[in-house]
């Protein structure tokens, strides 16, 4: 078939329902089926109809050899041979030969069919010729007979021919009789089986569609356990999760909007606060000169973290600033947030070379730094550390062209239903009160470095590893 008329069947097709188009398929199927079957049906009736005369006609011939010559006349031989539909036969058998003629028997025929050593190829293509190609002369058939030689007869085609049509015809009334029982049954069958639930799932999904968050739109799922079933089970999980999202994001999208407010009245405090920390400049105590420029660094952050909140929440995170800087004064500058929680006695240890340049953008690493950090001073101060006193240690190094970083404490470890979601906004905290939005901070801010942040756990109780490469590195990694 011409890709045209596939094409042409295809729209044929396209324009009746799934219903129909299995009808019309299945009607299709078993007359192609009911056509392989008549081949060699009508090849079979076309071989029976000439043994049949062939018997008959050795019948005939024994008869008119075991009467009396006298009783015999040229008007009862010809009753025979036109019982027989026969012009002539011949017997051969027992060392003799008998022939049985009327006076008009042809001097040549268009064929000769030998039935006793006939294949089954040359059966069905001698019955095509005689359905669509009949000869205009008689043909001449031989076969075995019984107790004899063979047995030969001369006739015309045109009574096989006939019986043949009578047959093919009603091998077509019986297929189409059949093939409408069977396309009827399939489709009933399918209608219920497979049609109507399938309407069902296709009409849940446009129910669903027009308000997702409705959760008495989901789809219940009947006892079914074939594919059918499978479907209508994923559907529901999947218009679950669906409404559970739409329904967290229209909380959060509400939350943004208050978080916003605030965020505007938490960055005017922390300009006036800067405004006066700038007096501290004029102060001699030794100890307000040694902590006032770490105090100005914090409040300059968070005033630049405040100013990039809405747009964080419009959009995504800004592409990082990204430098050389040392990483041992960021992470120097971690040790301060034990301070958090001063009664637990967390020891900060940091093991990081002097001379490690990092290529990062400062505030956006030291934010994932801190995120990770106060992580762990909030796992430590409410689980403590089943090793004795409460630690945190950090370490890094650099591996060609990509600078990890280790963040490990001892403390008891992050529960099994909290690493799945680990990463995932409000679903990742696995302390009392937290808001499980750290760790997710984090990681978008090192995947912007084109970094990893992944919890590490050879090293046991918790440790993440932070792996940034340098931009070379990443460029030539892509």
């Amino acid at each position: 078939m011409s890709r045209e008329q596939t094409t042409l069947a295809g729209r044929f097709l396209s324009q009746f329902g799934l219903s129909a188009r299995l009808l019309l398929l299945t009607v299709l199927f078993v007359m192609i089926a009911e056509v392989l079957i008549y081949v060699p049906s009508v090849a079979n009736f076309r071989l029976t109809w000439l043994n049949d005369r062939l018997a008959a006609a050795q019948i005939a011939a024994m008869v008119l050899d075991a009467a009396p010559e006298e009783s015999l006349s040229e008007e009862l031989e010809m009753r025979l041979l036109h019982g027989v539909g026969a012009k002539a036969i011949a017997l051969k058998g027992g060392g003799r030969r008998s022939l049985l003629a009327t006076g008009d028997v042809p001097p040549e025929v268009s064929k000769t069919v030998d039935l006793r050593d006939a294949k089954w190829v040359t059966l069905v293509q001698d019955a095509f010729d005689a359905l669509f190609n009949p000869a205009d002369k008689p043909i001449r058939v031989i076969g075995a007979g019984m107790g004899v030689e063979f047995v030969e007869m001369i006739l015309d085609q045109g009574p096989l021919r006939h019986a043949m049509i009578e047959f093919s015809r009603n091998i077509l009334f019986l297929s189409l009789f059949i093939s409408i029982i069977t396309a009827g049954l399939v489709y009933l069958t399918l209608q219920w089986v497979i049609v109507r639930p399938v309407r069902r799932l296709t009409g849940n999904i446009a129910e669903f569609s027009s308000n997702p968050e409705d959760a008495s739109r989901v789809i219940r799922p009947t006892d079914r356990v074939d594919e059918i079933g499978l479907a209508e089970q994923a559907l529901a999980r999947m218009e679950t999760t669906l409404a559970d999202e739409l329904r967290q994001k229209r909380r959060l999208a509400q939350l943004g909007l208050a978080v916003s407010k605030i965020n505007h009245e938490l960055r005017n405090m922390l300009t006036t606060a800067q405004l006066l920390t700038d007096r501290l400049d004029h102060v001699s105590d030794e100890s307000v000169q040694r902590i006032a420029p770490r105090l100005v660094n914090t409040l300059d952050r968070a005033i630049a973290f405040c100013e990039t909140t809405l747009a964080y929440g419009r959009a995504t995170e800004p592409l990082p600033q990204r430098r050389l800087i040392p990483l041992a004064p960021l992470i120097a500058e971690l040790s301060n947030l034990t301070d958090l929680a001063p009664e637990v006695g967390i020891a900060f240890e940091a093991q990081v070379p002097e001379d490690l340049m990092i290529d990062a953008d400062p505030d956006q690493l030291s934010r994932v730094l801190v995120n990770v950090v106060r992580n762990a001073v909030q796992a430590l101060s409410q689980t403590g550390s089943p090793e004795g006193q409460p630690r945190i240690d950090v370490t890094a190094s650099r591996e060609g062209g990509t600078v990890c970083i280790l963040i490990k404490d001892n403390g008891p470890g992050i529960p099994e239903r909290a690493k799945a979601n680990l990463f995932t906004p409000f679903q990742g905290s696995a302390q009392k009160g937290g808001t499980g939005l750290g760790l997710p901070i984090a990681a978008e801010l090192v995947q912007l470095h084109g970094g990893t942040i992944t919890l590490d756990e050879s090293h046991g109780n918790t440790c993440f590893k932070i792996a940034i490469p340098d931009r070379s590195s990443a460029i030539g990694a892509n």
